[in-house]
C-alpha cells in the first residue's frame, strides 16, 4: 500500500490562503496558512511513516484566483530545492 498525502488549496473568509494537509491513510488533517507551516506538518505527519510519503496530490477550490496558484507553485519550488539540497539527489528521478 502506498502513502497519500493530499494539499488542497482553498480560500478563507478573509480571502487569504491555505492548504488542507490530509494523511489519506488516516483521515488526519492539518491546516497551512503559509509554506512554512506546510513543510512543518508535511514532515510531521511523514514521520509516521518514516519519512517516506509515496505520493502527494494536489488540488484546489473553485474559487482559489490563479494568482495565489502562482504564488503557491513558485514557493513549493524553493521548497523543493531546498529538500533536494538537503538530500543530495533530485526528488523526482527522470526517466533515461
Amino acid at each position: 500500500m502506498s502513502l497519500v498525502f493530499e494539499s488542497k488549496i482553498k480560500v478563507d473568509k478573509n480571502n487569504e490562503w491555505f492548504i488542507e494537509l490530509t494523511d489519506t491513510s488516516d483521515g488526519r488533517v492539518e491546516i497551512c496558512k503559509n509554506m512554512d507551516e506546510y513543510k512543518e506538518k508535511f514532515e510531521k505527519l511523514g514521520e509516521d511513516y518514516g519519512g517516506n510519503v509515496d505520493e502527494v496530490k494536489w488540488s484546489q477550490d473553485e474559487n482559489v484566483p490563479p494568482h495565489y496558484i502562482d504564488e503557491i507553485r513558485q514557493e513549493m519550488v524553493k521548497l523543493q530545492a531546498e529538500v533536494e539540497e538537503k538530500i543530495g539527489r533530485p526528488l523526482i528521478e527522470e526517466d533515461k
